[in-house]
């Protein structure tokens, strides 16, 4: 007997070869990282019963009500936004394509649909509050596009991945295996970090509970800023399952970008791991919870996700497993569900927030908490904070000091020697990589942008980055630190020196001339400079030297960990 397939969204062989012929006069989109994945498993199945990208009536229930117009749950909006200049080229009825960022044709896309969203309402009812502190409301807000298209969409070619091919599998690649191996019953685990032995032991008791075979199925698209890199945990994935069975236990990567939605993320992922042919799926305590709001508080309850996926366990089409935390019980020697853990008993764990210490300080990691073997692979990414990379970035008025101190510290890192160190000063990097911008707003903040990549590489590959463009905007500046956090230290260090002493300055004679209207939308004059809400560092120049900044930077390098002792 045949396994039961998954709908797909690819053309066929036949009307495939007509697609590739009527493109070259089709208008295209190129897609974002995170449309990519979307657009992976709209046309894989791992979306069903998803046809394209939602229009707005679908939009609109899947906001409001957790449902498509047909009535069909739904819990993420899955919506392909553009940007107000490119939905003007776009009309309605017409076919377009849309390709990866090297310009491959991935998929056409009949353009049904325009519309403007409520994005502060969408990011009240997806992820719970209009809130920047979540990753994918400051996306949404900072990233995303104005306009969003929906419609149906045709697949071409799935997207190439070069990476671990052996582990990538689709909804109805997964099926068939399952099918093969008669795995009747499949529990997923769901994860975006490594997997240490509270991880393996959670999820043999699943597979255990549930009499069925387990799947450990990471997510390898995006995940939360900050995470560690997919490569790196793919290693460690790779050595822990040589501690599980292997005839009951197997690996496949989902290209999932999540949203980090907690109760409706984890309705999601259900629904998603539906279409790869489970029938459990483990969902533990605080799952896919981003942290803590502006607040300081937690974003979603404990077990908030577990509820709403009980709340819907009758139309999901998969069982859920609850699992409590797993803490190790010294007394014991072995993990134990939280809830299980009698007062006198002594309970051991690691947070996230203290391996990362660990690792950072090059201190010891107990094999009760993890496998030498995941423990060496974190190692290799994660060398000690004063031998990683960081970014300096400042921001100020002109003429407030940003180049001078700049320059001071750079060298004093360069006098201590240890890691390259590159200034991107702004109007160096005007002159040579974006001569041909203008100072409208969209071409500075484009400028801002690209001084963002720079640094992040450079500080990806352990260089030291000193960037000084004046940067008003706080939604830019937010989208620098994206880029870079994740990749190593960021200090953003405002000097905020005033705009009577910057004007008072002028060397250049800029005020002067933004002052008698020759130059238009300039910074503090008729452009507003957005001061940093929460910057690592502030600096006023009006009452310390250069040098005394220079210093007051070096100390900060060095309380964060960034620099040892010795550099100055």
């Amino acid at each position: 007997m045949a396994f039961e397939r998954v709908p797909e969204l690819y053309a066929a062989p036949n009307e495939r070869a007509e697609l590739l012929e009527k493109i070259k006069d089709m208008p295209s989109v190129d897609l974002s990282a995170r449309q990519l994945c979307d657009l992976e498993l709209l046309m894989n199945g791992g979306f069903a019963p998803l046809t394209g990208f939602l229009g707005e009536a679908d939009y609109n229930g899947v906001v409001e009500e957790m449902r498509l117009a047909s009535g069909a749950l739904w819990p993420i909006p899955i919506t392909l936004d553009v940007t107000e200049k490119v939905s003007e080229t776009l009309t309605l009825g017409e076919q377009i394509v849309l390709r990866d960022p090297e310009g491959v044709p991935l998929a056409v896309m009949d353009v049904e649909e325009m519309f403007t969203p409520n994005k502060a309402k969408e990011a009240e009812m997806v992820y719970g509050a209009d809130d920047m502190a979540h990753p994918a409301v400051r996306y949404l807000h900072n990233q995303t596009g104005n306009v969003y298209v929906g419609g149906a969409i045709t697949g071409i070619d799935e997207p190439v991945h070069y990476d671990y091919r052996q582990h990538r599998y689709t909804p109805n690649d997964l099926r068939r295996m399952f099918h093969k191996w008669g795995w009747r019953r499949v529990v997923a685990f769901q994860t975006r970090n490594p997997l240490h032995r509270a991880h393996v032991e959670l999820t043999v008791r699943a597979a255990q509970q549930t009499e069925a075979n387990l799947l450990i199925h990471p997510v390898v698209g995006m995940t939360k800023p900050g995470d560690v890199d997919h490569f790196t945990r793919v290693r460690c994935y790779e050595a822990v399952m040589r501690h599980y069975p292997d005839q009951t236990t197997a690996m496949a990567l989902l290209h999932l970008a999540m949203r980090m939605a907690g109760p409706r993320e984890a309705l999601w992922h259900a629904l998603i791991r539906k279409n790869h042919g489970c029938t459990h799926f483990v969902v533990g305590r605080d799952h896919a919870g981003p942290g803590k709001n502006s607040q300081g508080e937690d974003f979603y309850g404990p077990y908030d996700a577990q509820e709403l996926v009980t709340k819907h366990a009758d139309e999901i089409g998969i069982e859920m497993v609850p699992f409590q935390a797993m803490v190790y019980v010294q007394e014991r020697a072995q993990y134990v569900p939280i809830n299980e853990v009698a007062e006198n008993e002594t309970k051991l764990n690691i947070s996230g927030t203290e391996l990362r210490r660990r690792l950072r300080e090059g201190l010891e990691i107990d094999e009760w908490f993890s496998y030498p073997d995941v423990v060496a692979e974190l190692r290799k990414t994660h060398p000690p904070r004063d031998k990683q990379g960081f970014t300096l970035f400042f921001t100020g008025l002109s003429g407030s000091g940003k180049s001078t101190i700049a320059n001071a510290v750079m060298v004093k890192l360069l006098e201590a020697g240890g890691r390259p160190v590159t200034l991107l000063d702004g109007d160096l990097v005007r002159k040579n990589l974006s001569s041909e911008l203008s100072f409208s707003k969209e071409h500075r903040d484009l400028n801002i942008l690209r001084i963002g990549y720079v640094a992040s590489e450079i500080t990806k590959n352990g260089g030291i980055a000193i960037c000084a463009p004046i940067a008003p905007y706080t939604s830019t500046r937010s989208q620098v630190r994206d880029m870079i956090e994740p990749l190593g230290g960021f200090l953003e260090i405002h000097v905020a020196t005033s705009l009577e002493v910057c004007e008072g300055r002028d060397r250049k004679g800029l005020y002067a001339k933004a002052r008698a209207g020759l130059i238009k939308e300039f910074t503090g004059i008729d452009d507003p400079y957005e001061t940093p809400d929460n910057p690592e560092l502030v600096i006023d120049t009006v009452d310390m030297t250069p040098d005394e900044a220079a210093h007051k930077i070096l100390l900060k390098l060095e309380s964060m960990g960034l620099l040892s002792a010795r550099t100055h």
